[in-house]
């Protein structure tokens, strides 16, 4: 095999084994994304039974793990007694009635994760989100909910 051609083969190799490697890290991340929402959740509730003023206010800021921006991961929380969001990194949410979110196939999934909201019980949400930048296309999302104490708290991922 002349040089010219040894380079080329060469590069080749080098370019595929960058994008395998590319699909292989990308495949990793989408699959360990309910791994980590379920995990944020747990430690949302542990954080919410140590001190529930200061789980809220860190949810909100996104501190200490609880935000993970390009997966779009946090948890967000409710009340209750009347459904009201109290914590989330969509700050246009806070204060709405979790109830009242419908996904634009008309599915009310905010009453599903309001129903949901049982203590000591995780259970999944199925639904259409528009992803951070893509709004207007709705991807299949799962939200993990659970119940602690007077809130309801849920952590979702895309599929």
């Amino acid at each position: 095999m002349n040089k010219r051609i040894a380079q080329s083969f060469g590069a080749a190799v080098l370019l595929s084994g960058g994008v395998a490697l590319c699909s292989i890290a990308f495949a990793q991340t989408a699959s360990d994304d309910a791994g980590a929402a379920r995990s944020m959740l747990q430690k949302a509730v542990a954080a919410v039974k140590a001190d529930e003023t200061k789980a809220i206010d860190m949810f909100n800021k996104g501190e200490n793990g609880f935000y993970i921006k390009e997966r779009d991961l946090f948890p967000f929380c409710f009340t209750k007694a009347d459904g009201k969001i109290v914590a989330t990194q969509t700050k246009q949410a806070l204060g709405k009635d979790v109830r009242t979110f419908k996904d634009k196939s008309g599915k009310a999934f905010g009453q599903e994760i309001y129903n949901d909201a049982k203590n000591d019980q995780i259970s999944e949400v199925n639904y259409m989100f528009g992803k951070p930048g893509a709004e207007q296309t709705p991807v299949p999302k799962v939200s993990f909910v659970t119940g602690v104490a007077d809130l309801g708290c849920a952590v979702g991922y895309y599929k």
